[in-house]
């Protein structure tokens, strides 16, 4: 697995993959970053300052059919199974940041690829000079949160900023 920065090549693949994790924790309707517009072009809404989204990737399995050449990096024998991002937090002081659409596939999961996302995320995070991170997860994503409590998050009360996630439920910050 490798870890590397969006193309617009990705956007297809990464909506694809936030449209197969969200639902698998009835993370659908109103409130949820399912339906957030950036979802279908996330290479350009992320190509601003202070904003990095970056895409997980594995070989493809042997004998697979080769995908089409306008999938950019995927037509090579690559797949994408897992995104994710951090861009300035809407409504904030401008030192925070917000960990954004962090999903891995199932069958990419236990094997590290979130581990060096987060790790991924918070090293841009840092260089792009914020102070904190936060994020919003829903308490049926459990392991996601023990990643983020790996990684030096801690729960907070309730919600920071203006992300419009009125489904989210659990809140998590730490200082970078």
């Amino acid at each position: 697995m490798r870890i590397r920065p969006i193309t617009s090549a990705d956007n297809r693949a990464v909506a694809q993959v936030i449209r197969t994790v969200m639902p698998e924790f009835n993370c659908v309707g109103e409130g949820f970053s399912i339906n957030d517009p950036e979802v279908d072009d996330m290479a350009a809404h992320y190509n601003s300052p202070g904003a990095t989204f970056f895409v997980l990737e594995t070989g493809a399995a042997a004998g697979a059919p080769p995908r089409p050449p306008e999938w950019g990096e995927l037509g090579r024998g690559a797949e994408i199974v897992g995104c994710a991002g951090f861009a300035p937090l809407t409504g904030s002081d401008g030192k925070t940041c917000e960990l954004r659409k962090m999903y891995l596939l199932p069958s990419a999961r236990g094997q590290g690829g979130g581990k060096m996302l987060m790790t991924a995320c918070l090293e841009g995070a840092r260089q792009a000079g914020y102070t904190q991170i936060y994020l919003e997860t829903v308490t049926a994503m459990e392991t996601a949160q023990q990643v983020y409590l790996r990684s030096g998050f801690r729960y907070i009360e309730g919600p920071l900023g203006a992300t419009g996630h009125s489904g989210c439920d659990r809140f998590m910050i730490r200082d970078l």
